[in-house]
């Protein structure tokens, strides 16, 4: 099982859980969250002073998957959230070593499906 981890402009997030959702995959979790990278952040004025904010808005999506779904859920998120600018985002693949339903008491893959 693999953990995707995708860190995405916050207004990408309808379409990427629109396609995820396309392709049958709901169980996920969103967070708000903040960030820079190559991006760095933006000045702002207030009331005639300058200031810059280094962390940026984004969301964070989260999703545990059988290994044989990592390219299909990477190409969903990466298709709809690109726009071809600096700042569209991240996404990591972390092993799962085991995952339970504490409802059922199912672990393993039976617990992700």
């Amino acid at each position: 099982m693999k953990k995707i981890e995708a860190i995405i402009r916050q207004n990408k997030l309808d379409e990427v859980m629109n396609e995820l959702n396309r392709h049958q995959f709901f169980g996920l979790t969103v967070t708000p969250v903040m960030g820079c990278g190559l991006q760095g952040g933006k000045t702002r004025f207030y009331r005639g002073n300058e200031y810059r904010v280094n962390l940026l808005p984004k969301m964070k999506l989260e999703i545990v998957v059988k290994d044989l779904w990592v390219e299909e859920v990477v190409e969903a998120v990466k298709k709809t959230a690109w726009t071809g600018e600096i700042g569209d985002g991240k996404i990591f693949i972390i092993d799962v070593e085991n995952a339970f339903r504490i409802r059922t008491e199912d672990s393993g893959e039976d617990a992700i499906v």
